[in-house]
């Protein structure tokens, strides 16, 4: 699949809706901040938020995260998770914007902003020791972008897309989490870019007319749209199987879970 095609999103996504506004409650991962956050939907770990959008505020302390398994659902509720699990994962072979196999039980669905630095964080510091559970087959991980820091948020997230079209999305998105400080909302300089695209060993002519395309561009509007239409717009915001996930939770989070949901799902 090329990274511009984009299903049409499913009615039935006003649901999840619900799902996240009943956040901890019945998803039941819960964790003290340890940074700036938002929380437009039960946001419980560092997260970013566009200022135009939400509001946030600073908090201290240690992470101390459990995963409790939740009540019996409404089903209101019921109906709510179905969409996480059966609904919103892609599962499209040879998407750019995906890794692991595509049945594989469990589906890590990931919302982020290039210039979020607790997105950048999660990509440098937990991510890899997510890559186990993709290589034994437990999980697929599909990134979907949330571009709420303007204009050079979406050249960066077309940028990734460009890559993407050469079969180097997720080597790309690493190193430019890594190029850029986790501190701020940092620019996305050209030049920054095309050392990555060099050093990629990309199509340098053929990597900047796809940047330019506007069907990329599109299609990381049409993420950002569908992810504030169900109610998200802090990153970095995640499904996993069924629950949802706000913030840059610790690795061992994450970890129990993917392993929760693989027991429910696999």
């Amino acid at each position: 699949m090329s990274g511009r095609e984009k299903p049409a999103m499913s009615r039935t996504t006003w649901v999840v809706i619900v799902a996240l506004g009943i956040g901890v409650v019945l998803l039941g991962v819960f964790a003290q901040p340890r940074g700036e956050t938002a929380v437009p939907a039960a946001s419980t770990a560092p997260s970013d938020t566009a200022t135009a959008t939400a509001p946030a505020g600073t908090a201290d302390g240690e992470p101390a995260a459990t995963v409790e398994t939740p009540a019996e659902p409404t089903d209101e509720q019921a109906a709510a998770q179905a969409f996480l699990v059966e609904e919103l994962p892609r599962r499209q072979d040879g998407d750019p914007l995906a890794l692991g196999a595509v049945d594989a039980p469990v589906v890590l669905t990931e919302w982020a902003d290039y210039r979020c630095p607790y997105c950048s964080v999660f990509a440098e510091e937990t991510l890899p020791g997510l890559l186990s559970y993709v290589d034994d087959g437990t999980l697929r991980i599909e990134f979907r972008d949330l571009a709420i820091f303007g204009d050079e948020s979406i050249k960066a997230a077309t940028a990734a897309r460009a890559a993407g079209e050469q079969g180097k999305y997720f080597e790309f998105q690493h190193a430019l989490f890594v190029a850029l400080p986790n501190d701020g909302h940092p620019d996305v300089p050209d030049d920054l870019v095309m050392g990555i695209v060099d050093d990629l060993g990309l199509d340098a002519a053929r990597f900047a007319t796809d940047w330019e395309d506007p069907a990329l561009t599109n299609a990381v509007l049409s993420d950002t749209l569908e992810a504030q239409q169900m109610g998200i717009t802090s990153t970095p915001a995640f499904v996993i199987g069924g629950q949802f996930v706000a913030g840059a939770q610790p690795l061992e989070t994450f970890a129990a879970v993917i392993e929760q949901q693989a027991a429910l799902l696999g």
